[in-house]
């Protein structure tokens, strides 16, 4: 086993959970803002070199983008609290079956994904009702991307086999050299050569390429240290490993989609009002998006700790893990809601200087603020759910917060109170509180201590 597994594994035994949960949570609370950032970069440049319409196209093009990483995101987010689980109890051959299969499925996935949506990208953009002064921007943007998904799939999951091995250090990295990549070449590619948004995709493509392919090369070398041979033999798909991946991985990618899909829903009724609301959905998101990148670090974290105390059945651990979890992201999120509060003008003209938008952007401020909070207490919840490794709780809680919650709330608050997009995002913003109540419901059942669906059963005692 790895001298990060192992490390994990004894200062847990040691019951270091405060030491260890910030350790590890904190370069991937790092690594994520840094994914945030310049995602966030993205929208902003387009949006002050060119106008609205390139806004709505980076935002209908990321939240396209995002719905189809829904597999990258479900099952590298499974993968890492199996291979977490595996390394809690010393499997290492369970490990090296769990990094091939995911591996050969993730990326095998990508390219089908691929062909299947650059085939019917007119089609998609039409049922998004995309508004024409956004179109050329919209498809330069989409299809950019898609041709880029593939380094998408490989980061997410060279990520997942690092952190679920308990090393957060070298995905920092790695996301760091795309972040760095991405803003030079935004630069570049929008202000000095006047790319427009075909120049930030593509700015977006290459950081995310480069750092993927040195994750492999950095995996290739370790390869002795962690255990894994790079082998054409060590990436078939293991029919047990792919079944516990499918088993948690499911639950997880509908997880991620419901969420997403919703939003897209949304985005199709907002862009029937025009391109400037079509703009502001483009401002929500992104900081809906950084909110979300900062939640998921540390409900990854609070997933990986959780599924190896599990492992080594250390129960007295999971309460404080969670309550560290939300701790910290209230004293996060404090801090960003009086700033959006007092100096929304500040935070909105950051992103462009188009002044029908900013005329407009008021009616963000609630809808942000309570989103921000929706996603600080839903880690709690998620970490608690998917490292104990709960699926059909897993499924119940994707399918109610992301497709039932915010799209009946939306419904509710857009056509039946007549608010319409400011009552789209306000019931956006409203679900996102659903999970945190599902979460300390399941907590107070106790039932998160004897789940079995994907961890093997505790081995019995023997009477001496």
């Amino acid at each position: 086993m790895t001298s990060h597994g192992n490390s994990m594994v004894t200062d847990l035994t040691q019951g270091k959970v405060l030491p260890l949960l910030l350790r590890f949570s904190l370069p991937l609370f790092v690594s994520n803002a840094l994914q945030g950032v310049y995602n966030l970069v993205d929208m902003i440049i387009v949006g002050q070199w060119v106008g609205e319409a390139g806004m709505s196209a980076v935002s209908i093009g990321g939240d396209l983008l995002h719905l189809l990483t829904f597999l990258a995101m479900g099952f590298s987010s499974a993968g890492q609290v199996l291979i977490a689980h595996d390394v809690g109890v010393k499997d290492r051959d369970a490990v090296n079956r769990m990094i091939g299969t995911m591996s050969s499925f993730l990326l095998g996935t990508s390219v089908v994904l691929s062909l299947v949506c650059f085939f019917l990208k007119e089609p998609i953009l039409l049922l998004l009702h995309t508004p024409d002064e956004s179109w050329r921007y919209t498809m330069d943007y989409t299809v950019t991307c898609i041709v880029g998904l593939f380094f998408i799939y490989g980061y997410n999951t060279v990520s997942a086999i690092l952190r679920g091995m308990g090393d957060s250090k070298r995905p920092f990295l790695f996301i760091a050299i795309a972040a760095i990549l991405n803003i030079i070449l935004d630069l570049v590619f929008v202000v000095l050569c006047g790319m427009e948004v075909f120049g930030a995709a593509l700015a977006t493509v290459i950081g995310q390429g480069v750092s993927f392919l040195y994750s492999v090369f950095y995996l290739w070398r370790k390869q002795e240290s962690f255990g894994f041979a790079f082998r054409p033999e060590s990436f078939r798909i293991d029919r047990p490993s792919f079944s516990r991946l499918l088993s948690l991985g499911i639950p997880m990618a509908i997880q991620s989609a419901a969420v997403t899909f919703s939003k897209i829903v949304l985005m199709a009724w907002i862009n029937q009002e025009g391109v400037t609301y079509s703009a502001l959905a483009g401002i929500y998101n992104k900081t809906g998006m950084i909110a979300g990148i900062v939640s998921n670090s540390f409900t990854a974290a609070g997933s990986t700790m959780i599924g190896q105390n599990l492992g080594a059945r250390e129960y007295r651990r999971i309460p404080h893990v969670l309550l560290i979890i939300l701790v910290i992201g209230l004293i996060l999120t404090v801090p960003a809601s009086l700033f959006t509060l007092f100096f929304s003008p500040t935070l909105f003209r950051a992103f462009t200087g188009d002044q029908e938008v900013l005329d407009a952007a008021f009616i963000l401020v609630v809808p942000i603020i309570l989103n921000l909070f929706g996603c600080a207490t839903r880690s709690v919840a998620f970490a608690l759910i998917n490292g104990s490794g709960n699926t059909r709780l897993n499924l119940a809680v994707a399918l109610l917060d992301g497709l039932l919650s915010r799209i009946g709330l939306a419904a509710l608050f857009g056509f039946v109170l007549e608010m319409k997009c400011e009552g789209f995002w306000y019931g956006d913003a409203l679900a996102g509180f659903v999970p945190f109540l599902i979460g300390v419901t399941y907590y107070l059942s106790g039932r998160w201590k004897r789940e079995k669906d994907v961890l093997p059963p505790e081995e019995p005692e023997v009477s001496p």
